[in-house]
């Protein structure tokens, strides 16, 4: 390789270069295969391992590997991939169950929903602009491939969207300190599921828009416990029970 190259693709660590680019970095031999095998648009494919050398795949040394890995640790394979173009429609959403994310910061806590959503067939997720970037290489390595299947949106004014959406008739779920018990409450398997920021929730202008307020509530209730709970692992619970139903 030469330094050109490893230079730009070093470059793709920055937010503002993937964007400008529409590429990410994908790292991994079975995340780069399930890639290989999905829409996505690969542009190269890198390995230090000999035996998966081909027509489309580059073989290079362990050390350029580890000047363009954004991993603490390399592993033996690398892609660039295309960002998709999810385009986004409230129309298609009236009848599908959607997560919302209001300011969710954190690369793991992202990666871990868009994982979530997956696993409990959620096919769309709409992110503020505040929210992590989802082709970040900490949230693409957490997805463990999720972001192949989930579409992710990102939108300049939430609250908006959900006035919008709420307009149409859809239903705008959130989990509040001074919810509902979600146990004892009536859910559908449509409408927009709306989770806050790590460290202050939901945003009021997002607040103003729920037409269900929701609390997970902790066990037994009269007793002391943690103040509050992961976002990624309250949306967990929260798709479960949306689910179970």
């Amino acid at each position: 390789m030469t330094k050109a190259e490893i230079q730009q693709l070093r470059a793709l660590k920055d937010k503002r270069e993937r964007d400008r680019e529409r590429l990410f970095i994908a790292e991994g031999e079975k995340l780069v295969e399930e890639i290989l095998d999905s829409h996505f648009v690969v542009r190269r494919v890198l390995t230090t391992d000999a035996k998966h050398k081909g027509a489309n795949i580059e073989l290079i040394t362990k050390q350029e590997m580890e000047r363009i890995s954004q991993l603490t640790t390399p592993t033996t394979m690398l892609a660039v991939v295309e960002q998709p173009n999810n385009r986004l429609s409230i129309d298609k959403l009236c009848h599908k169950l959607v997560v919302a994310l209001d300011g969710v910061q954190n690369p793991g806590n992202l990666g871990t929903i868009i994982r979530l959503a997956d696993w409990f067939g959620v096919e769309e997720i709409i992110c503020s602009r505040e929210c992590a970037d989802c082709y970040n290489p900490k949230v693409v390595q957490a997805t463990m491939g999720a972001i192949l299947r989930v579409r992710i949106h990102y939108v300049d004014n939430l609250s908006k969207l959900l006035h919008e959406a709420r307009d149409m008739g859809m239903n705008i779920y959130g989990t509040l300190l001074d919810g509902n018990n979600i146990y004892h409450e009536k859910l559908d398997n449509k409408g927009i599921i709306i989770m806050g920021n790590e460290g202050r929730g939901v945003s009021d202008e997002c607040r103003n828009m729920l037409t269900h307020k929701l609390l997970i509530p902790p066990f037994p209730a009269d007793c002391p416990t943690s103040e509050s709970l992961n976002v990624a692992m309250a949306t967990g619970i929260i798709l479960s029970e949306f689910r179970r139903r």
